[in-house]
């Protein structure tokens, strides 16, 4: 099982909606706590919708952990979030998760924009993801122009994005990192580091950090190596060949 806070979007593939698809098509039992219920991705133009009220959400978080769900999780994924309040009930629900089941693997992707449309959500939140949920996750996910808010270093190419990610002294799989005329994603832990890259796309495909999150968590709790599920997950959301080097 695999609990996901993060946005639902009805009739676009992204965000927790679709991480619970992929998850679910990986043999995981995926339990969705939205933070927005949109009809569309915002980018498109008018989602519809809204956000979910605070204490909204926390209430359903209080029914799923009296239904037993914080004890059978095995990960915590934390993806997107539309009031700093939501971010403050995540944490309290990811220090009850440990609690519950202290072999949890917390993840947290921290969404908060990218290079080409920079932060793409309120100043609060983002302060509120790099305080409240980065120092409590086992892996955080950020794209290159979140690494560089949460370390406060600029990132124009491979070593400079190591050095951010070695910052935050925690695993990290960081996309959108330059590599030359390519572009990569990179893993590192204590222990490792891997950078697999591939060509450029054409076009910016919405959802697709939301999608290699999830393929990449659902591979490592199946037992994958790092540079397995760098590959497997790297290699889907690119659609093309991808190169896996040693760092």
């Amino acid at each position: 099982m695999i609990l996901i806070l993060s946005s639902f979007v009805a009739s676009s593939p992204v965000g927790g909606g679709m991480q619970a698809r992929v998850l679910a098509r990986m043999g995981f039992e995926p339990v969705l706590v939205p933070t927005v219920l949109y009809g569309r991705h915002p980018g498109l133009g008018a989602p519809g919708g809204g956000a979910v009220a605070p204490a909204v959400f926390a209430s359903l978080l209080e029914g799923i952990a009296a239904n037993g769900v914080l004890e059978t999780a095995q990960a915590v994924l934390c993806g997107y979030f539309a009031d700093p309040a939501q971010v403050a009930i995540a944490a309290e629900t990811v220090d009850a998760a440990r609690a519950a089941s202290p072999g949890v693997t917390i993840v947290v992707d921290p969404i908060m924009g990218d290079a080409a449309g920079g932060l793409y959500v309120r100043e609060a939140v983002a302060a509120a993801l790099a305080t409240e949920l980065v120092p409590r996750a086992d892996l955080v996910c950020p794209n290159a122009f979140e690494l560089e808010r949460l370390s406060g270093q600029g990132i124009d190419d491979v070593r400079s994005a190591m050095q951010a990610a070695r910052s935050l002294k925690r695993p990290v799989l960081a996309s959108s990192v330059p590599v030359g005329a390519d572009i990569g994603v990179l893993f590192a832990d204590p222990a490792e580091a891997w950078l697999a890259s591939h060509q450029r796309a054409g076009e910016d495909r919405k959802g697709a950090g939301d999608l290699l999150t999830a393929l990449f968590v659902g591979h490592r709790l199946a037992g994958a190596r790092a540079r397995q599920a760098l590959a497997e997950a790297v290699g889907e959301v690119a659609g093309a060949p991808v190169r896996v080097d040693p760092l």
